[in-house]
């Protein structure tokens, strides 16, 4: 009899303990850090860029004088997804424009749909808008 219990006790605990199933937080992409970023300038060699923020997760062979940089957080659950990405033109080696969805202190920012699923997508799209304005 106490040994029935037993069994049923802990068959009841297991059946309670798998529906709370634990998501971990998801982050993918470059964390840069807004101190590192205002520190780029116009006319800075791709090795002092590299050397502010890091390796570029995006370094397109169709598309070698830009550099995305793209950052995705979703915590466990929640249904808030954060998303940044700073996008940098060189030419003849040296940044010639930076564009940005993170609001740093020295940068002009172009607005980007936040609702936006594909931040590829999204930095294409800034990416065609920027060379209309031209």
């Amino acid at each position: 009899m106490r040994a029935a219990l037993a069994v049923l006790c802990v068959a009841f605990v297991a059946v309670a303990a798998s529906g709370c199933a634990f998501r971990m937080s998801v982050q993918q992409g470059n964390m840069l850090d807004l101190d590192n970023l205002d520190q780029v300038r116009e006319g800075m060699t791709r090795s002092q860029v590299q050397f502010l923020l890091g390796t570029p997760l995006i370094a397109d062979p169709f598309h070698a004088e830009r550099w995305d940089y793209t950052y995705f957080f979703r915590q466990g659950r929640k249904r808030d997804i954060t998303r940044y990405w700073v996008t940098i033109h060189f030419e003849n080696d040296r940044v010639a424009r930076i564009e940005t969805k993170i609001s740093p202190r020295n940068v002009p920012t172009e607005p980007i749909e936040p609702t936006d699923p594909d931040p590829i997508e999204a930095i294409e799209d800034t990416t065609e808008v920027a060379v209309r304005n031209r």
